[in-house]
């Protein structure tokens, strides 16, 4: 087991989009994911695209039930 140092982070899970309440499948083929929350169309998963354009995890995640 290797020890953390003071300054590492830990790693966050990725959140899964398709567990989430505004998660839906679009019926175009180039951008075949969609958030409703956010109002896009993606290829990857809409978490991911929101990770990489603001730099932290989807706030509007809310699980399905």
């Amino acid at each position: 087991m290797r020890n953390k140092s003071n300054n590492e982070q830990p790693v966050a899970k990725p959140i899964n989009c398709i567990k989430c309440v505004y998660y839906y499948v679009t019926w175009d083929p180039a951008m075949p994911k969609g958030c409703k929350a956010f109002g896009f169309k993606t290829r990857e998963l809409p978490s991911v695209v929101v990770k990489k354009s603001s730099g932290h995890a989807c706030l509007k995640f809310e699980a399905k039930h």
